[in-house]
């Protein structure tokens, strides 16, 4: 079973591309989403978290995802740290599931793909991409974040000129009905590529 790695900037859509590759019947694992489920369940998480940001950073056994953000805010060491401690926990995780699925192919939805090299264990890898100003406009409604946090959070992911030089498919997400043809394209594509193997 091949995997596909789907990736894209804060902002850019790769989660409704996600759901766009789920409606044509791919199996999607959303890893960001893996990550906040063990950071939720596993003891052993919790127990790194602790070291390494103190007992402020869960209140009982809820994480105190606040707390735990403004630490890693301005801090790339820190942050590097924290992903440290959760990426191998997802890449377990991810192995598990996929025991489980069927298909000719799987989706891996990450949004630190290509920075934190996990785009090499990908058959093929997709990125979405978007224009800042409507990428900005979409966390704006999202969250609520002001302009300036939505800008630091988008230094601390590679730019799309970095990611592009290892993308298999690029995604322009801008209008739905527009992605909805690219994602269908590629679908195709990589259904080709299986059967010529």
């Amino acid at each position: 079973m091949k995997i596909v790695g789907l990736t894209g900037g804060i902002g850019s859509g790769k989660t409704t591309v996600a759901g766009f590759f789920r409606e044509l019947g791919v199996p999607v694992y959303i890893a960001d989403d893996a990550g906040k489920r063990l950071l939720n369940t596993s003891s052993e998480i919790k127990k790194k978290v602790i070291a390494l940001f103190g007992s402020e950073a869960y209140t009982g056994d809820s994480p105190n995802r606040k707390f735990i953000a403004a630490q890693v805010f301005n801090d790339k060491m820190k942050l590097e740290k924290l992903n440290s401690i959760i990426h191998p926990a997802v890449e377990i995780d991810f192995q598990n599931w996929l025991t489980e699925e069927k298909g000719e192919y799987v989706i891996y939805e990450a949004a630190i793909l290509f920075e934190t090299g996990s785009y090499k264990k990908c058959d093929f890898n997709i990125l979405v991409t978007a224009p800042q100003n409507l990428r900005i406009e979409r966390l704006q409604k999202r969250d609520n974040s002001s302009t300036e946090e939505i800008r630091q959070r988008m230094n601390n992911q590679w730019s799309d000129e970095k990611k592009r030089k290892l993308a298999n498919f690029i995604i322009k997400n801008v209008e739905l009905g527009q992605t909805r043809l690219q994602v269908k394209h590629i679908h195709e594509e990589i259904l080709k590529a299986g059967k010529n193997c």
